[in-house]
């Protein structure tokens, strides 16, 4: 249906026009064949639903023949099209909101299975009886294969002990390394631990279990109770205000908190009654039977080129054309030779078609008109490896490269559109080899000679990034040296990946004989063969096994790479998805984030299937998690709502009748109990407990992000703020991030912390999520402006920041105020500088009341700067003012010592980043499936190796360096003019 349809009867949606009195006219079926129609209140709860019908149903006839009311419950159709029962009576009408306002009163169902299938339809929002539909024999092995994992992961849990049960519901979060500055956080030695309204001072490596006995002991004391025997192994150290717990074997400086079966499961195939692909020396053919609906003009030439792909290389290509007379479907039946035998085929090659037209009106070459039809792509062999045979419908998607060269497009989904209706449609069929089915067979073993010639030439080609290009002789040599490549290179084995003819049947046994003793890679070097370029199965399944190796904080870092990789993935059962599905069920943690970012994509028709599946199996192996994740998803439905309320009204009312309306809104009991009690989306460990409705507010940008304060009712806590935007694509902010706090654990790993603050930042749906709203701290465009009486001279004022940190540090805090200040703008110079990120206004950068400066809003990167009337409007490398130096020499002007320690901080800082530029890379090569705005091809991602100088000597990225930086201080005046601009025209919106 289309979208304005859809809204127009949608009596749930905002502006939809139910009765003054909140009311909503609702259809009732009684199982006597009686149908009542009732107004009831929209946000009345499903019992207090229940008992108005039952008055009411009194004076039909029939009633009778009822049973007890309790014996019954509604169901009805929900939004994602399934039959659902309404078995949790506590909840509200408007928050069920049923897909037409129709409930039927049925007998209590006592099937767990139907009921489980609904709550996960709905909590991950598609209906399950969409995988069912689609009578995919795929799809259905996959289900089957992740249901009893899910079951046998369930079975596992069944009897843990209290604290293995915790190890897999609150795992503890450690540091990968003790930065040197935790002494900065010691008293005498000591960290100071508040223990029941006692505070005493422990030794920093102390393990959990001693605190407990000591805590426990002074407790006991205190009572008078010292001959009572107490086991300290039945108490557990809970963070105070968190979900958050402390226990094991290591050191308590070791825990972030210090600071506030997998049955492997292997395809077997019987091969007696098939013949391995081996064995066919034949070219490779297909035969193009039709298109349909390929809306062409009239007498125009079609044109369809056809590519065998294995990831981006092109292993062959052949072109039909055709000419046609106006009509939208069109009859080839030619047959399509490919100039690469059926044995010489890879297992991962993909088969792309490209249709487009040539207008030739004039017979003149200055007519010749080119136009882009429809493209689909498909694989040669089904997720079995068996090649496949017979018809095939393709349906192309809307979506088409620009360029005419770049119309086979490999990188495009596999899956067939599924809206049909207006779609182009390629009908092929799969040449017929054998009459039994022919396999890819497992691995073979073939011997080869080893070389140790040109061993230096091949030390420079290795240590090469990831974006540079090999040519013909560089690509034999690796392949010739392969086995110096494996005892001595071994992290260059995508570069051997690469140098390996596809298209030669024994080259791809070698190397699959080699991947058998290949060592293994370090977990982030072995990202990049996830990559498109390695689509081979093995390739990947030895990927994967070198992840086995990550910790859970290690995949937690990595985990938004591996979740858009999964889309390079052509079948649906593979060891990635394996490895992530079995990772996420055993450390809720992980379950929470790999839930989000699924659920934030599964409205994608490419990937939603995919993404839903696996969405379908987590859910059936932690339903104990189910409950707290409907929970925070019922939470967003709320807040998108509410935006949207606000978004409707803002241009008919003042702020303050706005802001006073959103009070009245949270404060009514739909909308404080879906947004009470709950763990937040961003961090499972912060509850978000009761809200705080006279500090939520909306903002004054576009979209009208929600700003909502919790009050937290556990012991100390302090109140904690969410930013709920809807509009807007915050994958960009979230990849930033990302990476922000993965420079962080560089620079830790390296002895150098430069207080990074990487806040919380989740996409949770098209163009909605949420941001971590950072306490104690202000934006440089309100410290300015608060301390100026004049707008357009607040952002020339160098005193109004050191200033600003006087007021709230006073003595031997000021000094650490402003030691806090210069580690962070070191690190958030050497930071924006490599990533390239942009539009980094006054009120786009915060600093803390403990002197900690951080960035926020990311939309731009990769070096996209603004730029008005075709000039740029940042001219600096990164910002580096002279008020900000004013703080660093502590308001001192000849202070040079505090600014050349400030200056070797960045110095250090990026060349400790740029021994890790493969890394970057790799990871920013690894979104570019994400569709974001900014990094769509491989050019995008030159900015990194030019910022890091990758392939210059340390010596010249350093010298490259000290120009930017003394450029950034020479040019600092022009951020100030821009700032100035900025703060003038805030101030006057205001």
């Amino acid at each position: 249906m289309p979208p304005a349809v859809t809204d127009s009867l949608d009596i749930w949606a905002v502006d939809s026009q139910i009765g003054a009195d909140g009311s909503v006219s609702v259809d009732f079926l009684l199982p006597t064949g009686i149908y009542i129609n009732l107004d009831v209140p929209r946000d009345a709860t499903i019992s207090q639903i229940k008992q108005l019908l039952w008055k009411q149903a009194h004076s039909y006839p029939l009633f009778h023949l009822l049973m007890e009311i309790d014996s019954y419950m509604f169901s009805c159709v929900n939004q994602t099209a399934v039959h659902e029962e309404l078995e949790d009576e506590t909840r509200r009408l408007c928050d069920v909101r049923p897909f037409l306002p129709v409930l039927k009163l049925v007998t209590r169902n006592c099937d767990p299975g139907e009921k489980l299938d609904s709550k996960i339809g709905v909590l991950i929002g598609k209906g399950l009886h969409e995988f069912d539909a689609l009578q995919d024999p795929e799809v259905n092995d996959f289900r089957a294969k992740m249901r009893r994992i899910s079951e046998e992961k369930i079975q596992s849990l069944v009897g843990l002990s209290w604290m293995d049960w915790l190890k897999h519901t609150y795992p503890p979060e450690q540091e990968p390394v003790i930065p040197e500055s935790f002494q900065d956080k010691l008293y005498s030695g000591n960290l100071v631990v508040k223990k029941c309204y006692s505070l005493f001072q422990v030794s920093p490596n102390m393990n959990p279990i001693k605190l407990n006995e000591l805590a426990i002991r002074k407790r006991l004391t205190i009572h008078g109770k010292e001959d009572e025997e107490v086991d300290p192994a039945d108490y557990v150290l809970q963070v105070s205000g968190r979900l958050e717990y402390v226990f094991g074997d290591h050191p308590l400086i070791q825990f972030q908190v210090h600071e506030v079966f997998w049955n492997l499961v292997m395809n077997l195939y019987l091969c007696v009654f098939s013949q391995s692909v081996w064995d066919i020396s034949n070219p490779f053919k297909i035969i193009l039977l039709k298109g349909n609906k390929l809306n062409t003009e009239e007498n125009a030439k079609v044109h369809v080129r056809a590519g065998l792909f294995h990831g981006t290389e092109l292993l062959c290509k052949t072109t039909v054309s055709t000419e046609i007379s106006g009509r939208s479907d069109h009859v080839w039946n030619e047959v399509l030779e490919f100039e690469i035998n059926v044995c010489d085929l890879p297992r991962m090659a993909r088969l792309c078609f490209a249709v487009y037209a040539v207008m030739d009106k004039m017979k003149t070459k200055k007519s010749t008109k080119h136009y882009p039809v429809a493209w689909v792509n498909t694989m040669v062999f089904d997720y079995k490896g068996h090649l496949k045979n017979g018809e095939l419908v393709l349906h192309s998607w809307s979506s088409f490269p620009d360029e005419l060269e770049e119309m086979l497009n490999p990188m495009g989904t596999v899956q067939t559109n599924p809206y049909t209706e207006n779609a182009t449609a390629l009908h092929i069929r799969f040449q017929e080899y054998s009459k039994q089915p022919i396999n890819y067979p497992p691995l073979i073993r073939k011997e080869d000679l080893r070389s140790r010639e040109f061993y230096v030439v091949l030390k420079d080609i290795m240590e090469r990034d990831p974006l540079s290009q090999l040519c013909e002789n560089e690509m034999d040599l690796i392949w010739t040296l392969r086995y110096d490549c494996r005892e001595n290179f071994p992290q260059s084995l995508p570069k051997l990946l690469l140098s390996l003819k596809w298209n030669k049947l024994e080259d791809v046994a070698q190397l699959q004989a080699l991947l058998q003793i290949w060592p293994k890679l370090l977990p982030r070097e072995a990202l990049e063969l996830l990559d498109f370029n390695y689509p081979d199965q093995y390739v990947r399944e030895y990927a994967v096994g070198c992840l086995r190796q990550m910790s859970d904080e290690e995949l937690s870092q990595y985990l938004l790479q591996l979740v858009q990789v999964l889309k390079y993935e052509p079948f649906l059962d593979c060891a990635l998805s394996r490895f992530l599905l079995e990772r996420a069920l055993g450390n809720r943690r992980i379950g929470q984030m790999l839930f989000w970012h699924l659920r934030s994509e599964v409205h994608i028709p490419a990937v939603s299937v995919q993404f839903g599946l696996i969405l379908e199996a987590y859910c059936r192996g932690s339903v104990a998690h189910m409950k707290v994740l409907a929970k925070q998803v019922e939470a967003l439905n709320k807040m998108k709502t509410l935006n949207s309320l606000i978004k409707l009204n803002a241009m008919k009312q003042s702020k303050a009748k706005g802001k006073d309306a959103m009070h009245t809104c949270l404060k009514q009991n739909a909308y404080r109990e879906a947004l009470s009690d709950l763990q937040s989306p961003l961090n499972p460990s912060v509850i978000l407990s009761e809200l705080h409705v006279e500090k939520c507010r909306y903002m004054d940008s576009k979209m009208k992000p929600l700003w909502i304060v919790y009050n937290n009712k556990m012991f100390g806590g302090d109140l904690v703020g969410i930013i709920f935007k809807n509009g807007d694509d915050l994958r960009q902010d979230m990849l930033t991030l990302q990476i922000l706090r993965l420079m962080d654990v560089l620079w830790k790993e390296a002895g150098l912390d430069l207080r990074i603050l990487p806040y919380g930042c989740l996409a949770t749906g098209d163009h909605s999520g949420l941001i971590e709203a950072v306490s104690s701290s202000e934006t440089i465009a309100d410290i300015q402006l608060n301390s100026s009486n004049v707008a357009a001279a607040a952002a020339f004022n160098k005193d109004a920041l050191l200033n600003w940190l006087k007021e709230y540090n006073l003595g031997e805090d000021l000094d650490r105020a402003i030691e806090e200040f210069t580690l962070s703008c070191a690190g958030y110079c050497v930071a924006t500088y490599v990533l390239g990120i942009g539009d980094r206004h006054s009120d786009n950068i915060m600093v803390r009341k403990n002197g900690q400066l951080f960035h926020i809003d990311f939309g731009h990167i990769l070096g996209n700067f603004k730029s008005k009337f075709g000039i740029k409007r940042e001219r600096v490398p990164f910002i580096l003012t002279y008020d900000f130096i004013h703080v660093i020499q502590q308001g001192k002007t000849g202070n040079t010592e505090k600014f050349g320690r400030f200056r070797q901080y960045c110095e250090e800082a990026y060349l400790i980043l740029r021994k890790h530029g493969n890394l970057f890379i790799t990871l920013f090569a690894l979104m570019l499936t994400a569709g974001l705005p900014e990094l769509t091809s491989v050019k995008d991602i030159q900015y990194l190796k030019d910022s890091l100088a990758l392939g210059k000597s340390e010596e010249e990225a350093l010298k490259q360096f000290k120009q930017k930086f003394d450029e950034a201080l020479r040019e600092s005046w022009t951020t100030k003019v821009n700032w100035m601009a900025h703060t003038v025209r805030k101030d006057y919106r205001s």
